[in-house]
């Protein structure tokens, strides 16, 4: 873990020495996020938000099986008939 001393500028402004930011594979334009907590600060790449829509993803699921009742779907699994068909094969 590669470790170095900063000093915070008039302005509140650090510079992050070029052997982590090249370790950490951090080029001009990276977001990062600044967490506090109380034995100070944590410094970590900014998680990129998803661009898809929730409505996008409507129908993603759908098959193309017959469709089963929630009776049907509530049935107790017998796994006896999946040994079964697994050795016949």
């Amino acid at each position: 873990m590669l470790a170095s001393h900063v000093k915070l500028s008039s302005k509140g402004q650090i510079v992050i020495p070029k052997e982590i930011r090249d370790s950490l594979h951090w080029n001009t334009g990276t977001e990062l996020t600044l967490v506090a907590s109380e034995s100070g600060v944590i410094l970590q790449t900014r998680q990129k938000k998803s661009k898809q829509d929730i409505n996008s993803l409507r129908g993603m699921l759908q098959s193309s099986n017959t469709i089963l009742s929630t009776e049907e779907l509530c049935q107790p699994v017998d796994y006896e008939i999946d040994k079964m068909e697994s050795t016949e094969k």
